[in-house]
């Protein structure tokens, strides 16, 4: 066990257990969290630390959110799941609030991201073969380098991250991954039995990068000049993160399909889902695709509650606000230990100089002075605090990101 010796014994205990008994598939950082609220976690031992990982994007409105905390457990103490075997009281008002949101006719509900994305290609094959006459078994969908949608095998099998990658073939065919940011490599990719291109607005787990100015919009003509579907990954970049309701909303752009998740579950659960037309999420027909619990009241109840923080305004303002407030701070650190800032609404890339260490050795530097941030792709820490969190505390955690830098 690679534990620290300043980790007290109720540390190492439970990580000691938890290296035990839980497989190997993460590689944690240092610390036991016990309870949190808002922006900040409270270790065993009582040690507070502002959380700049949000677990992904999914506490967007931060640690127990009082109105979201209430509305699960109003519905915990009526009823938690039914499965889609029957009808339950709070589904229908989630799908219309999520309908309303999107601005789309039809919503699947699931419950993870990889879920959603999932769903997003079964539901873009049917299209491709019951609508758009394509084949049977010959559609193909345009997808981008460095993305990250999950880690089913189907999935991980148009990565081109090896330790995603490697060793769980072999994978799906029917994937074409062309440059992320290239709309003409997009278009050279088309062809008569493509079903869809599937992208992330901004791609996080890659490190927080943001695509050309246009491509997006270039996307959107590309895909309705050749009848393609464009579907849009908003799982980690949507809902708020980036200053706009979706990511997609900074160029104006509406995809055929959205893939919603993380904050949709408020952080207390997951919930995941895909948003479109009926000229497109129609084609599922019953028995071709569900979820036990995809959809369950304690699932919608939460969801509802988030589409009404978000209509508010609130958050999405808040992102954008601050997120130019975070980028003049981390631009500042720009040949200090940083070699490049990448910002988008309160969402951050910050590339390590490798003189100074890897971002997982920063990563560990910022968790002994109580921030919390996670490494990517060797020499990237990624930024994204709760929607909640103020300028004060931002300011707070550049400062504590400077001194580890300098130290």
């Amino acid at each position: 066990m690679s534990t620290p010796t300043t980790l007290d014994t109720t540390a190492v205990r439970i990580i000691r257990n938890e290296d035990e008994h839980v497989a190997h598939n993460y590689h944690p950082l240092p610390v036991v969290v016990a309870e949190g609220e808002g922006v900040w976690v409270t270790d065993v031992e009582g040690k507070r630390y502002l959380d700049l990982l949000s677990a992904y994007s999914a506490l967007n409105f931060g640690h127990r959110h009082p109105a979201l905390i209430e509305a699960a457990t109003e519905q915990l103490g009526r009823l938690t799941l039914t499965s889609r075997a029957f009808h339950n009281d709070k589904l229908g008002e989630f799908a219309t609030a999520v309908s309303q949101l999107t601005g789309k006719d039809l919503v699947l509900p699931m419950n993870t991201g990889a879920e959603a994305v999932e769903t997003g290609i079964k539901t873009a094959r049917a299209w491709a073969y019951r609508v758009k006459g394509v084949a049977k078994d010959a559609a193909t969908i345009v997808v981008a380098n460095g993305n990250f949608h999950g880690r089913t095998t189907t999935i991980v099998g148009f990565s081109d991250d090896p330790t995603a990658r490697d060793g769980f073939g072999p994978f799906t065919p029917g994937f074409i991954s062309v440059p992320y940011g290239d709309a003409a490599a997009i278009e050279a990719a088309i062809t008569p039995d493509t079903a869809a291109v599937l992208i992330e607005p901004i791609q996080g787990e890659a490190g927080v990068i943001i695509p050309p100015a246009g491509y997006l919009k270039a996307v959107r003509e590309i895909c309705t000049r050749t009848n393609v579907l464009f579907i849009a990954d908003e799982i980690q970049a949507g809902l708020g993160r980036v200053g706009t309701t979706f990511a997609c909303d900074r160029e104006d752009v509406v995809p055929d399909m959205y893939l919603l998740g993380k904050a949709l579950g408020g952080g207390i659960l997951p919930v995941s889902a895909v948003a479109a037309d009926k000229d497109v999420l129609g084609v599922i027909q019953p028995g071709e695709h569900g979820s036990t619990f995809g959809g369950n009241p304690v699932a919608a109840a939460v969801g509802i509650k988030v589409v009404e923080l978000l209509q508010t305004g609130e958050f999405q303002k808040r992102a954008a606000l601050l997120g130019e407030h975070l980028a003049e701070k981390l631009n500042a650190l720009i040949g200090h230990g940083v070699t490049e800032v990448r910002v988008a609404g309160l969402w951050a890339g910050v590339d390590i100089d490798p003189s100074l260490g890897t971002g997982r050795d920063v990563a560990e530097r910022l968790l002994s002075r109580g921030v919390l941030v996670k490494d990517t792709h060797g020499q990237t820490i990624r930024i994204a605090p709760p929607l909640t969190i103020r300028a004060t505390e931002l300011d707070w955690a550049v400062e504590q990101l400077k001194v580890v830098l300098e130290g």
